[in-house]
């Protein structure tokens, strides 16, 4: 028995995740729309995971996993470190902390106020620097006059 408009069925709402619906429209013998009894949102005809569909209409995909949202003055989690400086710190030297005035070498460490500490990779430019952080790599200008 297949579902007639205004009829109750299963379906996935993307909205607010409830699964009991009522068929607003069809077309043909395909459900074409329906509405959510929770949110009142309506969408496509989409059934629960693992279940065919009443209408016998090809399967639709599974819905995509959403990371987390970010809220209103929350940072994001710091991306994981996939690699490590291609020259290794020189420990002799104190850390320094980051200033565009500033000169460093090859294998200074930095403290910078956003990225925090990092190494000083190659000099790329006449006043510019790669640094490795956690975060990756960044290019900083240094020697600005």
């Amino acid at each position: 028995m297949k579902p007639e408009v205004g009829d109750d069925i299963e379906a996935i709402c993307g909205k607010c995740g409830d699964v009991w619906h009522v068929v607003f429209a069809k077309v043909g013998d395909k459900i074409a729309k329906v509405q959510c009894r929770q949110c009142q949102g309506y969408h496509k005809y989409r059934p629960p995971e693992g279940k065919p569909r009443v209408d016998g209409s090809a399967p639709s995909k599974p819905p995509r996993e959403r990371s987390a949202p970010i809220r209103l003055g929350e940072k994001p989690a710091p991306r994981r470190r996939v690699d490590e400086p291609k020259v290794a710190p020189n420990l002799d030297k104190e850390v320094q902390p980051y200033l565009m005035t500033s000169t460093f070498e090859v294998g200074d460490r930095i403290q910078h106020k956003s990225f925090g500490q990092g190494v000083v990779e190659e000099l790329t430019g006449e006043n510019r620097i790669s640094v490795f952080f956690a975060e990756g790599r960044k290019v900083l200008v240094h020697r600005k006059r």
